[in-house]
């Protein structure tokens, strides 16, 4: 049987939400930026993109490779490197889709965070599409706790690098991006808050 989760895998469901709506249709080459085994990427490895990936875990990078020898299509095994967000062995303006998702919130400090995504929006073609997801404070500012280096302590116990709604309007006129999609954010019973952060290079 084709079910959903047979063709999709446990994807993002804001990223399949842009699949449905038909945006990376003309893409055909896909980095996934701390890919971890791969749950985003099944859908690209099923319908002819060229998908690669990093991690800095090689435990991450063997499942992804695994994975895609499972879906018996071309993508190669040496698509797939263990290598840190910020130092991807990719050329300039490579990859038509940058997937960044439940990442960039590892980031030590904004010194950390401002060197991944730029890392990210070098690979990406002028044109190309930028999907992130991260925690932010937005909804929950008051339930944060400043640890310093824009590191906060959640109500759910985590520790996370946060952003807010002005930082990513200010890091997208930085990098000459635009948004394609709205701001969205979820609010996880006021414990957690992830944003979907997606750009254009323009």
């Amino acid at each position: 049987m084709n079910t959903l989760q047979q063709r999709f895998g446990n994807i993002d469901i804001y990223l399949f939400d842009q699949l449905l709506k038909g945006r990376f249709d003309d893409c055909r080459t896909v980095i996934d930026i701390g890919c971890g085994g791969g749950r985003n990427l099944l859908y690209f490895m099923r319908n002819g993109y060229q998908v690669f990936g990093i991690d800095p875990n090689p435990e991450a990078i063997a499942a992804v490779r695994a994975l895609a020898a499972e879906t018996q299509n071309t993508t190669a095994a040496e698509n797939f490197v263990i290598a840190a967000a910020e130092a991807m062995p990719f050329a300039d303006a490579t990859f038509d889709l940058a997937i960044c998702s439940a990442v960039l919130h590892f980031a030590g400090n904004e010194a950390h965070f401002k060197a991944m995504l730029q890392s990210a929006w070098r690979v990406l073609k002028p044109g190309g599409y930028f999907f992130a997801r991260l925690a932010s404070d937005i909804g929950i500012e008051d339930a944060v706790l400043p640890l310093g280096n824009r590191r906060f302590l959640l109500p759910d116990g985590s520790e996370r690098f946060l952003v807010n709604e002005a930082m990513l309007m200010d890091y997208t006129t930085r990098l000459g991006g635009q948004l394609f999609e709205p701001l969205k954010t979820t609010n996880v019973q006021n414990l957690r808050c992830m944003t979907t952060w997606c750009l254009q290079k323009i």
